[in-house]
């Protein structure tokens, strides 16, 4: 969305069918706009592990982001440490594991691309807020681009499920955003959907994690 303003509006109209739990401003100021305890309209048509429809079993964070159609810029200073706290708020209340905090393009890959590749969840991961891998990065750089076999090309896919990732379709564009939704997640140096012997290294790093 535009602006701030905007965003709020948007996420208050029923009309829009769209809503979430929280906004967080580019200053930090945090609106809550539906209670924990009642569903927000933030996921639409997800999943992510064993669960669907997310709207019923999560809460949704919004950061005030111009988005990619407008003008992606980084996340403010300000505004991650207002979500640090109520992550870890959310947490000790709720017990979430820390593979179930994700973006909107992990539970819906074939419609969501937020929060993007700018999102940091490498520094979220250090204040123990959802994973990250620990894999050495000139070990991940030789291997990016370095093609795979069926097998492993397999092994990779049965990785994402165990993640929480869900395959629904076979069409090739359809399993290409999938992979692009990991590479949002985890290895933001490219973004094209194709799997490569980096990709399978995360996966397992990951699944060491779970």
């Amino acid at each position: 969305m535009q602006s701030e303003r905007e965003s709020i509006i948007k996420l208050c109209n029923s009309k829009s069918k769209v809503s979430s739990h929280f906004v967080i401003n580019q200053k930090g100021k945090i609106y809550r706009l539906v209670q924990d305890n009642q569903i927000a309209w933030h996921a639409g048509k997800s999943c992510w592990g064993k669960y669907k429809n997310l709207n019923k079993t999560s809460i949704g964070i919004e950061l005030v982001n111009k988005g990619h159609k407008f003008g992606y810029t980084n996340f403010k200073k300000k505004q991650l440490s207002s979500l640090i706290k109520i992550c870890k708020n959310l947490i000790r209340k709720y017990r979430i594991k820390k593979q179930n905090i994700v973006g909107h393009s992990d539970i819906s890959p074939l419609r969501k691309i937020d929060p993007g590749e700018k999102f940091p969840w490498k520094e979220l991961a250090y204040e123990k807020i959802g994973i990250w891998h620990n894999c050495n990065t000139k070990i991940l750089k030789k291997l990016r681009k370095v093609r795979i076999s069926s097998k492993f090309k397999l092994e990779f896919i049965n990785n994402l499920k165990k993640i929480g990732y869900y395959f629904d379709s076979k069409k090739k564009a359809n399993f290409a955003k999938v992979i692009k939704a990991f590479q949002r997640h985890y290895r933001k140096k490219l973004i094209n959907g194709i799997i490569d012997k980096e990709c399978l290294l995360i996966s397992k790093n990951i699944l060491k994690k779970i």
